[in-house]
C-alpha cells in the first residue's frame, strides 16, 4: 500500500513537470510597441534634443519678476487666460508705499500753493494796510512838526514858557515821526513790489524737487502692479495669495529655489522648438535656407515637419536640457529653432521635450 502511494505521487510530479515544460516552451507573439520610436526620415541627417517653447523674436518665454517685495495681495488672471498688453497680471501689497506717495503728492501741492502766493503778491489787503501806515506816520509827523512848531515859537517869546529839555524832546519826537514816515513808505513800496525774486526762484525748485520725489514715489508704487509687457498667454503661475514675493521671484518648496511669479508665452497655436546641436556636428549644418527638420513628439508616433527661423550663434555649455548648472561640462552646443505648424488634434505645450532631425 506504502509503495503505490510513492508510486503515485512520482507519477503526479512527473506528469506536472512534463506541463510544465510543454507551456513554457510555447513561445508567446510579441506585444506591439506602444509607439513607433524616432527614426531618421532623411537619408542622412543631423540628430538633436529640442524642446518646446512659446514663439518669440528673441529667447524663450516672457519671465515676470516684480521688482519690489512684498506680499502678493491679488492675482487677476488663471494659468492658460490669454492677456493684453498692459493687462493686470497680479498685485503686491502696497500700502506703506501707498501712503508714501499721499504724503509726497501733499507736499508738492502745499509747496505749488506757496508759490502761487508769491506770485500773486502784494495782496490787495496788504497794500490797504501800507497805506493806511503811510498815513499814520504822516498824521504822527504833522501832529509832532506842529507841536514842535508851537513850542519853538513859545520859547522864542519867553523861555521860560517852556522848557529847555521839554523843547529838546520835542524835536527828538519830530525826528522820530519823520523817520517813521520814511520807513512807513518803504514799506508801502516793499509791498508794492511784491515777493521777492530770489523768494520766487527758490519756491520754484523747491515744488520741482517735492513733484519729482512725487513722479519717484508714484512710479515706485506702480511697480506693487505687474502687468503683461506683451499680448500671450498665461503659462504659469508660481505663487499664490499671501506669499513673499521679491524681485528674485517666488520660492518654490519643491525645487528649492525662486521662480518667476508669472510666466507668458505666445499663442499655443504659435510654437517654436530650441534644438541643440552637438558642438561636433555644428559643420556639418546646412545652410538656413536650406534647412530641413522634423520633429518627432515622444510616446507617440505624431511626426511634424519643421520650419527654420534663426540660429543662435552662441555655442553655450549643454546644461539647458538637465537643468543641472552645477555641473562640469565640456561638451557644447549650438541653438537652432525651428518654426512648428501644430496639428490641430495634437497635444502639445511649451517645455516638452522632443526629437529632431536635422536633414545634413
Amino acid at each position: 500500500m506504502k509503495n503505490r502511494i510513492i508510486f503515485l505521487v512520482a507519477f503526479v510530479g512527473v506528469l506536472g513537470g512534463i506541463t510544465t515544460a510543454i507551456y513554457s516552451s510555447v513561445t508567446k507573439p510579441a506585444l506591439p510597441p506602444a509607439f513607433q520610436p524616432a527614426a531618421n526620415p532623411y537619408s542622412s541627417a543631423i540628430y538633436a534634443e529640442g524642446i518646446v517653447e512659446s514663439a518669440q523674436t528673441s529667447g524663450e518665454n516672457i519671465n515676470v519678476y516684480p521688482e519690489v517685495a512684498g506680499t502678493v495681495r491679488e492675482i487677476l488672471v488663471s494659468e492658460g487666460q490669454r492677456v493684453k498688453a498692459g493687462d493686470t497680471l497680479l498685485r503686491i501689497d502696497d500700502s506703506i508705499q501707498g501712503a508714501t506717495a499721499e504724503q509726497l503728492a501733499s507736499q508738492a501741492q502745499a509747496a505749488k500753493a506757496m508759490l502761487d502766493e508769491l506770485k500773486a503778491e502784494p495782496r490787495k489787503e496788504n497794500l490797504e494796510v501800507a497805506d493806511a501806515q503811510v498815513v499814520s506816520a504822516e498824521a504822527s509827523l504833522k501832529t509832532a512838526e506842529d507841536t514842535l512848531q508851537k513850542e519853538r515859537t513859545a520859547y522864542e517869546a519867553d523861555p521860560r514858557s517852556v522848557s529847555k529839555d521839554a523843547l529838546d524832546d520835542t524835536i527828538n519826537a519830530a525826528a522820530v515821526a519823520r523817520a517813521a514816515l520814511e520807513v512807513a513808505k518803504k514799506q508801502d513800496e516793499l509791498t508794492k513790489a511784491g515777493a521777492w525774486i530770489y523768494d520766487v526762484r527758490n519756491q520754484e525748485r523747491q515744488q520741482h524737487a517735492l513733484e519729482k520725489a512725487s513722479a519717484a514715489s508714484d512710479a515706485l508704487l506702480a511697480k506693487y502692479t505687474l502687468r503683461a509687457p506683451r499680448d500671450g498667454v498665461v503659462l504659469s503661475i508660481n505663487t499664490v495669495v499671501g506669499n513673499y514675493a521679491s524681485p528674485q521671484g517666488s520660492y518654490d518648496t519643491y525645487t528649492q529655489g525662486s521662480d518667476p511669479l508669472i510666466v507668458l508665452g505666445s499663442s499655443p497655436n504659435s510654437l517654436h522648438v530650441r534644438c541643440y546641436v552637438d558642438e561636433i556636428l555644428v559643420p556639418r549644418l546646412p545652410p538656413g535656407s536650406a534647412m530641413k527638420a522634423q520633429m518627432s513628439i515622444r510616446g507617440s508616433d505624431v511626426k511634424i515637419p519643421l520650419d527654420f527661423v534663426r540660429v543662435q550663434p552662441l555655442v553655450s555649455p549643454k546644461i539647458e536640457l538637465s537643468d543641472q548648472r552645477q555641473e562640469r561640462v565640456d561638451v557644447r552646443v549650438l541653438p537652432v529653432i525651428f518654426k512648428i505648424e501644430k496639428p490641430a488634434n495634437v497635444n502639445l505645450y511649451p517645455g516638452e521635450l522632443v526629437d529632431v532631425y536635422i536633414g545634413e
